[in-house]
């Protein structure tokens, strides 16, 4: 078993990974394995609205790493995202890499995997930030793992980060968490079946 982790902050070793990293520990000491993907420091292509997806399931922007994973998502057990708090809101580059992401995988790539989003402020912005992240879960069937608190750390630097005794807290519940998740579906497999996914359907509110 594992789970995808995405680094949404610029900087690679920064507050972000060490939320991420606190939650990480948790999982692989339940033996669950840990992957986390930096979304790296150059500017990220937003979605074009061009379509090129519909037909592969891949995004026809190729020069990040959104097809990776999407490749690596297919093969995980649970989904991990975090990101720096931008004006109250996730990074920007992350939002573009994640619309790109979402939109191109197709709805099996995410479906009833256990999924969770944690945020890095400075002090203020934590929850929309959050509940950003969280609106890519609710769309694409995905259980949401919840911690103790809402999963947000504070700090300036990795070491602030590490002195927020209650953030770093709520990282390690959350890592447990989503590790029981995981491994009581993985348990139920073969017993309890998966719910049945319906067709999609969408539904346009204009009226001729």
């Amino acid at each position: 078993m594992n789970v995808l982790m995405i680094n949404g902050s610029p900087h690679k070793k920064g507050c972000t990974y060490t939320a991420l990293a606190e939650v990480a520990k948790q999982l692989e000491d339940n033996g669950i394995e840990t992957n986390i993907v930096h979304i790296g420091g150059k500017a990220i292509q937003g979605c074009t609205a061009c379509g090129g997806c519909s037909e592969t399931s891949r995004c026809v922007f190729k020069n990040d790493r959104v097809n990776e994973c999407i490749d690596l998502i297919k093969k995980a057990d649970g989904l991990v995202i975090g990101s720096p708090v931008y004006y109250a809101s996730a990074n920007g580059s992350l939002c573009s890499f994640l619309d790109r992401l979402f939109y191109a995988a197709d709805a099996e790539t995410f479906a009833l995997k256990p999924a969770a989003s944690v945020v890095s402020c400075r002090r203020g912005g934590a929850s929309a930030a959050f509940d950003r992240l969280n609106k890519y879960f609710t769309i694409s069937s995905m259980p949401v793992v919840s911690s103790q608190y809402w999963n947000a750390v504070h700090g300036t630097s990795p070491e602030e980060v590490m002195q927020d005794l209650e953030g770093m807290q709520i990282m390690r519940t959350l890592g447990r968490n989503m590790a029981w998740l995981i491994k009581c579906i993985d348990y139920a497999k073969g017993t309890i079946p998966y719910p049945k996914q319906e067709e999609g359907l969408a539904t346009n509110f204009i009226r001729s």
